[in-house]
């Protein structure tokens, strides 16, 4: 399987101009490509191919006096920027036919985007130095920050420079599946607001809401941002402030993700999770809220740790009544409100707990064996029928099930 590892660097001066001027190179052919690609299909002509649009934008581009400078960066980068687009231009069609979720067209890029990024592949002759450093070409040795190894060689480095002005280097590795010691016990989770995962265990996490927290000063600084001149250094100096403040809570949520995923994947064999509609949900009153959790990345968490580790990872459908159904006897007891935390099955007596009881239904959903007791909050004594106990009235008592003597 493949996976992902990113790592900080820490470009000096000279490095980040050349990477800059590395981002600018890519982003002018990648929209030179596109602009020809969308002025062909307006003339009604077929699309140019990868092999002409490389010998025309680079090749011949670099002998021009108006793209000379091209010659200054790596060619392997320009060649990505094109196959970028032709991954995209594959993306957007494949959504139009419904093998894969639908997307935009491609757009044209700008140097004010959020994220810039450039690719080397083995044809540049990028290498990680006997120090540590990641060695570019026409860059420099970058220093890293290495915070685990890489389980093996990798063909491709991507240098990404985000909003908050950090430099990453993203290796796409090939991983063997591990193994973790088998356990018994399994769980089903039920994702929430007021906290953020109930386990069937009766495991409750608190939601920590990294961005309800940092509200205050994020507040503050965008306050600051409004009040900069448009186009200014100070509007630039302030924006940067901005993303790094955002950059914080999402590193801080991202952390509290692996970690509690890494922990349910190392104490359960079985995993099972609800779908839940996080597009919709986005689209009413708790958005924010909906947004802070993160629940897409922490289930994608669970389900690619699941799979290196060696455990099973179940997702049940949107439409199960996990919050309507008795985990106890299995009756449907119907839709309740969501300040109704506790409620009592009328057909078996159970108290049960709102969100453990859906998580139980969760992990009974998916075929996984797990306990019910743990739903009910108390014990309550269930009436007994009239005609099945008590005593006539002639004093005689009856056992049920067996007439009077």
């Amino acid at each position: 399987m493949q996976l992902r590892y990113s790592f900080r660097l820490y470009p000096n001066g000279p490095q980040r101009s050349a990477l800059a001027q590395a981002f600018g190179c890519a982003r002018v052919v990648f929209n030179d490509a596109l602009r020809a690609r969308e002025t062909a299909r307006a003339a009604g002509e077929a699309f140019p191919r990868t092999g002409d649009l490389s010998k025309l934008l680079i090749t011949e581009a670099k002998k021009t006096c108006e793209r000379a400078w091209l010659g200054e960066v790596s060619a392997v980068v320009l060649q990505q920027s094109l196959r970028d687009l032709d991954t995209a231009y594959r993306n957007f069609f494949d959504g139009l036919k419904g093998k894969r979720p639908r997307m935009g067209a491609p757009r044209f890029k700008s140097r004010k985007d959020n994220r810039q990024a450039v690719r080397f592949t083995a044809n540049a002759r990028w290498k990680i130095t006997t120090g540590g450093d990641l060695s570019l070409p026409k860059i420099g040795d970058v220093r890293v920050k290495w915070s685990r190894s890489l389980p093996s060689v990798p063909s491709t480095v991507t240098v990404i420079k985000d909003a908050a002005g950090r430099y990453f280097a993203s290796f796409v590795v090939e991983t063997e599946p591990g193994t973790l010691p088998d356990v018994e016990p399994v769980v089903g989770i039920d994702l929430g607001l007021g906290h953020f995962a109930v386990l069937s265990d009766g495991t409750k996490i608190d939601a920590p809401r990294f961005l309800r927290r940092a509200e205050k000063k994020l507040k503050r600084e965008q306050k600051r941002l409004s009040r900069k001149a448009e186009g200014s250094n100070n509007r630039t100096k302030a924006r940067v402030k901005v993303a790094r403040a955002h950059a914080r809570v999402a590193d801080a949520r991202r952390e509290f993700h692996h970690r509690l995923s890494t922990r349910i994947i190392r104490e359960n064999q079985a995993i099972a999770v609800e779908d839940l509609a996080v597009r919709g949900l986005a689209r009413t009153r708790l958005a924010k809220s909906v947004h802070d959790a993160g629940w897409s990345a922490f289930v994608a968490m669970l389900e690619y740790k699941a799979a290196k580790f060696g455990r099973s990872f179940h997702r049940i459908g949107r439409f199960e009544p996990t919050s309507q159904v008795c985990c106890v006897c299995g009756v449907k007891d119907g839709p309740k409100p969501l300040h109704v935390r506790i409620w009592e099955c009328g057909a078996c007596g159970s108290v049960l707990d709102r969100d453990i009881n859906a998580a139980v239904n969760v992990a009974k959903a998916a075929g996984l064996a797990v306990s019910a007791c743990r739903a009910q909050t108390r014990p309550v004594p269930v009436p007994a029928q009239r005609g099945e106990a008590g005593t006539h009235r002639d004093g005689q008592p009856t056992v049920v099930g067996i007439p009077a003597l």
